[in-house]
């Protein structure tokens, strides 16, 4: 077996060890209630330490890019998470907006805040500039002094984590009082970029994407341990690997498999599962609410380990590929959005963040990028790139 791939007796191994569609707006959306039922409320949802920041959060929290109604976060709230995930680009600020807009006058202790901001890197000559400029727009835009974790968003490299100029400016933002916590998000490299942040010192906070599927589990998992241990406070994302089983999206995966398999592992504090509905923030709170998982919910992770899904592994090994040296690992993502997370805007949104050619893959005839995963590289950004060309107002 070689070293980065996970089969069905390895997934069960590493578990049991741990612990010590549619491009358009649907015809009718899911209906949102406002106030859990009694049954729910009377539950008590585990709580973790967000490593050395003195944070305590409840093991699930809500990531609120894909939710554009305010009464979503009122019934995640009233059913007690409090810790609520944006970044200064989603929905074109209107996420924050929002965020800021429900939070107003309720008292500031009662919730925890991280937003993201993303570092162009190399970083050009106005870098600490521009970082300036996004944050204040964001808490603009939340109706807030501060924030409670600033992210830098979506580092690629363990090179921009010990970028002096990125420590610098972090440092700046905390001692400026408008970030209590700093860190950073990440989709690859997870391993080197968690072991470079220990060796930085200063990261409070990791947002990292985190499940059952991972190629480098065994090594992404010592590094998580080693952060944990450190004081690093760390938050999952990505944790239902694109949310269907399948490469084409049509078979929707076991949502509260996949948690509970991230709340085995104790150093991760909570998750953040991008709900957008009352029916999905419904299964996430079953989950928490009993977040035991099962022989046969392992046993069912098991046998998808190997199996194509949406989920890229963000290794990147497509680049060197790849004669016009696109970001196809950030394409698969944009594509992940749009065919399993049913959010295209999202999907547009990263499109447009990577400044991509108007004509992609036009001096190749033939594809010569193999992916690891099996991935259709070339069906996948044929079928992703037109997303750039549709309006806003027709995306889901």
């Amino acid at each position: 077996m070689k070293k980065n791939q996970v089969n069905r007796r390895t997934f069960l191994k590493l578990s049991a060890t741990t612990v010590a569609g549619s491009l358009f707006i649907p015809g009718a959306s899911a209906s949102i209630t406002e106030k859990m039922s009694e049954k729910e409320n009377d539950k008590t949802i585990p709580e973790r330490m967000l490593g050395r920041t003195g944070i305590r959060l409840s093991i699930l929290s809500m990531g609120v890019m894909r939710a554009d109604n305010s009464n979503v976060v009122r019934a995640a709230y009233n059913s007690g998470l409090i810790h609520f995930d944006t970044a200064h680009g989603y929905q074109n600020g209107k996420n924050e907006e929002m965020l800021g807009s429900f939070f107003k006058g309720k008292p500031r202790d009662k919730y925890v805040i991280a937003t993201k901001v993303k570092f162009d890197y190399p970083l050009q000559d106005n870098f600490e500039k521009e970082v300036e400029e996004k944050l204040e727009t964001s808490l603009k835009r939340l109706q807030m002094d501060y924030v409670d974790i600033f992210y830098a968003h979506a580092f690629d490299q363990p090179e921009e984590v010990r970028d002096p100029r990125i420590i610098e400016k972090l440092k700046q933002i905390k001692d400026s009082g408008k970030a209590k916590y700093i860190g950073f998000s990440t989709h690859a490299h997870k391993p080197e970029q968690i072991h470079a942040a220990v060796d930085a010192g200063i990261y409070d906070v990791i947002l990292l994407s985190y499940n059952f599927k991972l190629q480098n589990l065994q090594e992404t998992e010592e590094a998580i341990k080693r952060a944990g241990e450190a004081g690093i406070g760390l938050v999952a994302m990505k944790t239902m690997t694109g949310g269907t089983e399948d490469a084409e999206g049509k078979k929707k995966i076991n949502a509260q498999a996949c948690l509970k398999w991230v709340w085995n592992n104790k150093y991760i504090t909570t998750i953040i599962p991008g709900f957008s509905n009352y029916d999905e923030l419904e299964e996430c709170l079953a989950a928490a609410h009993n977040p035991g998982i099962t022989a046969a919910e392992e046993e069912y992770l098991a046998a998808l380990c190997n199996k194509e899904s949406l989920f890229c592994q963000q290794c990147g090994k497509c680049r060197t590929q790849c004669p016009e040296k696109l970001p196809i690992p950030d394409m698969m993502r944009a594509y992940m959005y749009a065919y399993g997370y049913k959010y295209s805007r999202l999907s547009k949104e990263t499109l447009q963040e990577l400044d991509l050619p108007d004509e992609v893959c036009a001096s190749c005839k033939i594809c010569k990028v193999t992916c690891p995963s099996g991935f259709n590289v070339a069906g996948k950004i044929a079928a992703i790139t037109p997303v750039r060309d549709i309006p806003y107002e027709l995306l889901s």
